[in-house]
């Protein structure tokens, strides 16, 4: 049996309807629509469902490209969000995962793969991929949070920023650690056009 051909774009509107299918009717974790981390959370929890879809589906209408789907032989089997970290304010509102220094860092705030397709390496390919599409939008720095488990596996519903292992054989270096269990990771990029 052959191997799936993994492929790896950038949202568009014109993949709007995979990553809807991908993240299926609890929006991948929760009514979640990747909005957790752009908005406050008062206003992330009257949006769950429906709102935070209808959010979501504004800004990559928008054509913002705020990330990479992962496809296996032209199914979406992964997400990870991607942006300048300004993109996410609720990082800042985080004791934990505040800025690290005044650098303009892209960030990779979580990532949601299919259960079929999780423990694969599919999440370090989103990272490689996210590193080079970011250094192709101007990015010098790409940061991520992910957790660094005290003992043992991390479940998967608490894995969905991402794992230490995935981050370090992707590149990236820890660059601060406020909590035991959630250091923040970075991999220095050459960017390759200016921002505009």
């Amino acid at each position: 049996m052959s191997r799936p051909r993994i492929e790896i774009f950038p949202l568009t509107p014109a993949r709007w309807k995979d990553l809807e299918a991908l993240f299926g009717p609890r929006g991948a974790c929760g009514g979640c629509w990747c909005m957790y981390w752009r908005l406050p959370r008062s206003e992330f929890g009257r949006g769950k469902g429906e709102g935070n879809h209808r959010a979501f589906r504004s800004i990559v209408r928008a054509d913002a490209r705020p990330g990479l789907l992962a496809y296996a032989d032209g199914v979406a089997v992964g997400w990870c969000a991607l942006e300048p970290r300004d993109s996410f304010p609720a990082l800042d509102r985080s004791r934990v995962l505040a800025r690290v220094d005044d650098a303009p860092v892209w960030a990779i705030p979580c990532f949601f793969i299919a259960r079929a397709w999780r423990r694969k390496g599919l999440t370090v390919r989103l990272l490689r991929e996210a590193a080079s599409h970011a250094a192709s939008r101007g990015a010098t720095v790409l940061e991520g949070y992910p957790i660094a488990p005290s003992k043992g596996a991390v479940a998967d519903v608490f894995a969905w920023t991402g794992i230490v292992g995935a981050f370090e054989q992707a590149g990236f270096k820890e660059v601060a650690r406020r909590s035991a269990t959630r250091p923040i990771m970075r991999k220095s990029l050459r960017a390759r056009r200016k921002l505009g």
